[in-house]
């Protein structure tokens, strides 16, 4: 069933490399951001999580 829905499609064989290149683009964005990130951000953004200073959400 699939098969005669996606072969019944125009252009449908750029999908695949259309969500190859969104992939690698985010991939190739990301890794420049972290090699070109400032160590003690990451370390901020790293222990973010385990912060107890922050606002509580949903108390009051």
């Amino acid at each position: 069933m699939y098969k005669e829905v996606l072969s019944s499609i125009d252009g449908v064989e750029i999908y695949p490399i259309f969500s190859l290149l969104v992939f690698f683009s985010f991939f190739v964005v990301l890794s420049v951001w972290f090699f070109s990130a400032d160590g003690d951000k990451l370390r901020r953004l790293a222990n973010l999580p385990l912060d107890q200073g922050g606002q509580e959400i949903g108390h009051e």
